[in-house]
């Protein structure tokens, strides 16, 4: 079993539920939002160790969500990844050069998500 506190910000209520459960059947606290604005007020107010943010948000999108976290003194050095259905190289690309610490392809694939987080918790890294 692992553990963490995972943020998960999705709007899509069956992609929440899914990486939820996984999450958790997995051994993480999974905090949960469902816009950018209230990831971002997550983020400050619970201190995850990991964010799993979708890209297409109301709102703030996931780029202006990850501007505002990383702005914060208590948010700034917290892993941030771009979770979304954009699967082109150069989609992969923009979420690293707007500052994402790494990249999941939507459908989320229920076998590799657990390994995914622990890879981005131990390495703090993009995989």
């Amino acid at each position: 079993m692992s553990s963490g506190r995972i943020l998960v910000v999705e709007d899509n209520p069956k992609n929440l539920k899914l990486v939820r459960d996984v999450l958790r059947f997995s051994g993480y606290e999974v905090i949960e939002a469902t816009s950018g604005e209230d990831g971002v007020r997550l983020a400050a107010s619970e201190q995850p160790d990991l964010i799993l943010m979708d890209l297409q948000l109301p709102g703030i999108d996931g780029a202006e969500a990850l501007r505002q976290i990383r702005a914060g003194e208590r948010t700034h050095a917290v892993p941030v990844v771009a979770v979304t259905a954009f699967a082109m190289d150069h989609d992969r690309q923009n979420a690293f050069d707007s500052g994402f610490t790494g990249y999941v392809e939507k459908p989320i694939s229920v076998r590799r998500l657990p390994q995914q987080v622990r890879d981005f918790l131990r390495l703090g890294g993009a995989t």
